[in-house]
């Protein structure tokens, strides 16, 4: 036995309240710049500045630029993840069988109802998504931060539609969450194309009904014996 073995071990000291603060500081800034720029296109640098803070706290607080890229989409992941499966548990609870709506309601709407109430950061998480999906370099943060819950929810869809190729199933599953991801983030685009003005527009979670019916549409005409033949 070492001396380190037999010395008591130490214990670590609560990071502040100040200290926190920091922190959240840092990744809700991180989080914009890297939702506006890329994640080439923002710095350590930048953020540090836009965050008011040393490089070197952006560091110690983030570790390296890809560190701290995973660890701005893995902590609202979490949080997500969490919101998904207690409605999932929930519906469950309810109901001997799910629909295809009730699994599509309980992937999509925790998100709007988050996003609703979560403001900015919640929409430039969107847009981190977005750019982790269409990147194949990121695949190593989508398979730890979302395809585990991805893939219960494919369970239950691949349950409801047994005959039906993997691959499609999968695909309706990518589109919808497509669809999900292009509200949060352009719905600008909508307002525009309506010829409406941008401070009419509904909050996000009050389109949760419509996207749902949408996706829920898709799955039924891509899957089931009466939607389109195959050419």
């Amino acid at each position: 036995m070492t001396v380190l073995d037999t010395e008591p071990a130490k214990r670590k000291r609560a990071p502040s309240q100040r200290s926190l603060e920091t922190r959240a500081r840092i990744l809700d800034t991180a989080e914009r710049l890297f939702a506006r720029d890329g994640f080439e296109g923002a710095s350590i640098r930048d953020i540090a500045t836009a965050a008011e803070v040393p490089v070197a706290l952006v560091n110690f607080h983030g570790g390296a630029k890809e560190d701290l890229y995973f660890t701005i989409v893995a902590r609202r992941a979490e949080t997500l993840t969490r919101h998904r499966l207690e409605a999932l548990d929930e519906a469950k609870a309810s109901s001997d069988r799910l629909s295809l709506r009730a699994v599509l309601d309980c992937f999509i709407r925790p998100y709007l109802d988050l996003a609703a109430s979560g403001g900015e950061q919640w929409t430039a998480y969107a847009r981190l998504i977005a750019q982790v999906s269409a990147d194949e370099r990121w695949r190593p943060i989508s398979e730890r931060c979302f395809d585990p819950t991805a893939k219960l929810f494919m369970d239950e869809l691949a349950a409801l539609y047994p005959k039906a190729d993997p691959r499609q199933v999968a695909g309706a599953f990518v589109f919808s969450i497509s669809a999900m991801l292009s509200l949060a983030t352009s719905r600008w685009r909508i307002e525009a194309l309506a010829g409406t003005p941008p401070e009419s527009a509904p909050s996000l979670d009050s389109w949760a009904d419509f996207l749902i019916g949408f996706c829920e549409s898709g799955f039924r005409a891509g899957l089931e014996p009466t939607g389109p033949r195959k050419r």
